[in-house]
């Protein structure tokens, strides 16, 4: 399956992007467009372009992640984006164990699934608005409500 630009557009904008390493609320060190990594140091520095290759290789990897861990699975094009665009910010581990993913290795068109979206709002113990509206966007891409 391949990721829509739509979908990599709207992961960029949810993320945002800095050029100089920052913690983001669950203070894991992060830049560019949420990269984060053993690359990642206080006071790192890169250029839009380095953003913008990071992101390409971060979300190529998520996206072949995701893949892998739904293989059998019948989804389409757009629950596919919303499950990387959520596996993205929360990590391959945390959605492989998530109730979300079993739900849809069950039945991806089971309506329940729209709330285990809204389950991942949390930011250093705290519900983050951005999380929510993000969370909210990535069901309604997932029902096809985009």
């Amino acid at each position: 399956m391949e990721l829509s630009q739509s979908i990599k557009s709207k992961i960029k904008a949810w993320e945002g992007c800095r050029l100089t390493a920052y913690r983001c609320p669950a203070g894991v060190l992060t830049i560019g467009y949420g990269h984060t990594g053993a690359d990642v140091f206080p006071g790192k520095r890169i250029t839009q372009a380095e953003a913008d290759a990071l992101f390409e290789a971060d979300i190529k990897k998520f996206a072949d992640g995701v893949a892998a861990k739904l293989r059998g699975a019948r989804i389409n094009n757009n629950q596919f984006d919303a499950l990387v665009s959520l596996a993205y910010n929360i990590g391959i581990g945390a959605f492989q164990k998530s109730t979300l993913f079993k739900k849809v290795m069950t039945d991806p068109a089971d309506p329940t699934i729209r709330a285990d979206f809204a389950k991942w709002v949390h930011g250093g113990g705290k519900v983050l608005p951005g999380l929510v509206k993000r969370r909210t966007a990535e069901a309604n891409h997932y029902f096809g409500q985009i």
